[in-house]
């Protein structure tokens, strides 16, 4: 191994390595941004090089945008993400502006940041999470570059810390090569701040190549939680009746994730209210279901947690108590093979012990993504478990959208969505389950998230399984075509169920005479505020906690209530809002914020009566 600066390690790499650089990065948090745009520089100056890098979810602050947007964002993103270090390459994607002698090849990309960049578009990778070290191996791979975690506790080893996902699995690969003659180079980038986890996310000192010894001080990357609507609640409500005690439980990050997390967290310790909750969504609808495959009841087993992603939600369902049933004699309470969150979660994994720290195992991609490979240990460990992936979209006859839109753009990637799927199919016990929002409102156009027919799938309908929107679950498993269209009619929302009938009974999948049940006319939003309203208690907007402030906890709703029922360019519709605007009486506070106590001119004067408009309406 040796120590070095960044510089140093610059120079190390291009002395070492042929012209044309392969360079592995990790995807989310474990990037080594100071060294990456080290590197990225030197080889953009000497057009003889070429440098390829090959990665995922490449992270960076949320784009300002202009007006209302800006000014509620800068002080916001100032706060929270400081001085993180961007990644240089991001901005010259984004605007297509990559130097002609550097490419970036990535398999997940930061949900819809990257949809305009022709140059991202053009090299992604469509491959599955657990396949990525394959993929990446197979292109020539001569260099890894991660962040790692160190502890005097253990000072001749480094923890992969977030990300031994791919490493991990790339290990066995580059031994192979490198015992062929190739050279390959480990570097790893220490960072103060990052949990060192112990276990099989740690190696050797000197399984690393290159170490820069510049102890990385600058914040790192986290994703604030975001706020958890009525819509999200119902849908973690429902699904939270799906898992059974003593089982195995993924879920992944974003509002729907932190629902489930919610409700699996009232269904633990607020047991009576709860139940109340759910006698009003009538679950009862398919209470045989949950009753041969779920519950209500508290966790007096509790569960084993086995996610690709190790999400907040999984550590505060932890910490309640919930996730505690160990795989086995391990102890471990969770394997994950990456982390990612808001800054509390990185701070309550430091605050923990190096054995608190064990019981949350992060591990290889390929060990928990595939059945293959130590089958019948990942059988015993994965009883009864239950995958809980989202989708922006369902097709009436069961296949799901997650990744693509119809015209070929990606909006993320399949990661391991399909993994999951798969194995909920393969797992005795197992079920696959679906989060679907059943529909959407931007620009004040309400759309149905179920629809006839989609130009894409991301879950091929063959592998259908359950389907949960915030007004029910589908039961899709082993169901013939016209039963499994009535049943996604029956947890589609009201406003569209009829002309997704007429669609259905013309392709010839519905019988003519078809009658929707009437219990299902009622699938409405405002039942469902009605029903949020009689049980505030489970429905917190802020379920994992926030980094907004009060003020901008409100300001945040009237936003994204403007941005749904307004088209922001069109002058008519914003001058109603303006005229319908309340007085700032009782929102100085929100104002000052936003810069806009004393509007000046007729621009500030709009924003101010907009904002008005939408801190009165939410």
């Amino acid at each position: 191994m040796h120590l070095c600066s960044i510089d140093h390690a610059v120079e190390q790499v291009l002395a070492r390595l042929p012209d044309h650089i392969h360079m592995g990065l990790p995807l989310g948090l474990g990037k080594p941004n100071a060294f990456v745009n080290a590197l990225y520089a030197r080889v953009r100056a000497l057009p003889q090089r070429q440098l390829t890098i090959y990665t995922a979810l490449s992270l960076g602050r949320p784009p300002l945008g202009d007006g209302l947007q800006r000014r509620f964002l800068e002080p916001f993103v100032e706060r929270v993400f400081a001085d993180y270090e961007e990644l240089s390459y991001l901005a010259e994607l984004r605007n297509d502006n990559l130097p002609p002698n550097i490419r970036v090849q990535q398999f997940f990309m930061q949900p819809g940041s990257l949809l305009h960049s022709s140059t991202a578009q053009q090299d992604y990778i469509s491959s599955n999470y657990s396949h990525a070290a394959r993929d990446i191996n197979a292109k020539g791979l001569n260099l890894i570059a991660q962040l790692v975690a160190a502890t005097p506790e253990r000072p001749v080893h480094l923890s992969l810390a977030c990300n031994p996902d791919i490493t991990l699995d790339l290990q066995p690969m580059i031994a192979e090569r490198r015992a062929a003659g190739e050279t390959i180079l480990m570097l790893g980038q220490v960072h103060a701040e990052l949990p060192y986890m112990p276990g099989d996310a740690e190696l050797p000192m000197d399984a690393f190549d290159l170490l820069i010894d510049e102890a990385e001080q600058r914040r790192l990357f986290s994703t604030p939680n975001m706020p958890v609507t009525t819509q999200d609640h119902c849908i973690g409500l429902h699904a939270s009746t799906l898992v059974r005690d003593g089982g195995t439980l993924q879920i992944g990050i974003g509002a729907m994730g932190d629902a489930v997390a919610s409700a699996l967290l009232a269904r633990h310790a607020d047991n009576p209210g709860y139940r109340a909750v759910l006698a009003e969504l009538d679950t009862s609808l398919w209470q045989a279901l949950i009753d041969r495959e779920g519950g209500q009841a508290p966790f007096a087993e509790g569960l084993y947690g086995c996610s690709e992603m190790f999400v907040n939600g999984l550590l505060a369902l932890a910490e309640a108590g919930v996730v505690r049933r160990p795989a086995d004699e391990s102890g471990v309470l969770v394997h994950g093979g990456f982390f990612l969150g808001p800054q509390a979660f990185y701070q309550r994994l430091q605050d923990m012990t190096l054995e608190q720290r064990s019981r949350f195992a992060m591990t290889g991609i390929g060990f928990i993504n595939e059945l293959y490979g130590d089958e019948p240990l990942k059988r015993r460990q994965r009883r009864d478990a239950r995958f809980l992936n989202t989708v922006f979209g369902m097709t009436l006859l069961g296949a799901g959208v997650a990744d693509q839109l119809e015209d070929g753009r990606v909006l993320s990637g399949v990661g391991g969505q399909y993994n999951f799927v798969a194995q909920g199919h393969a797992l005795h016990g197992g079920r696959s389950i679906l989060l679907l929002r059943s529909w959407r409102e931007a620009a004040g156009e309400v759309t149905s998230n179920l629809f006839w027919n989609y130009g894409h799938c991301t879950i091929p309908r063959h592998l259908r399984d359950i389907v949960v929107t915030e007004y029910g679950i589908a039961d899709l498993r082993g169901q013939t075509d016209s039963e499994v269209i009535a049943r996604l009619l029956a947890v589609s929302d009201s406003r569209f169920q009829q002309a997704l009938i007429e669609q259905a009974r013309q392709a010839g999948k519905l019988a003519k005479d078809f009658v929707l049940d009437a219990r299902f006319a009622d699938n409405t939003p405002a039942r469902l505020e009605a029903l949020k309203a009689r049980h505030a208690q489970l429905f917190p907007e802020y379920p994992l906690g926030t980094d907004f402030t009060s003020e901008e906890q409100d300001l945040l709703r009237a936003l994204n209530w403007l941005k749904g029922k307004f088209k922001l360019s069109e002058a008519l519709e914003l001058g109603k809002a303006t005229l319908e605007a309340p007085g700032p009486q009782g929102y100085e506070a929100h104002l000052a914020r936003m810069q806009l106590e004393q509007p000046q001119g007729l621009k500030e004067e709009l924003y101010q009566r907009l904002l008005l408009a939408g801190l009165a309406a939410t």
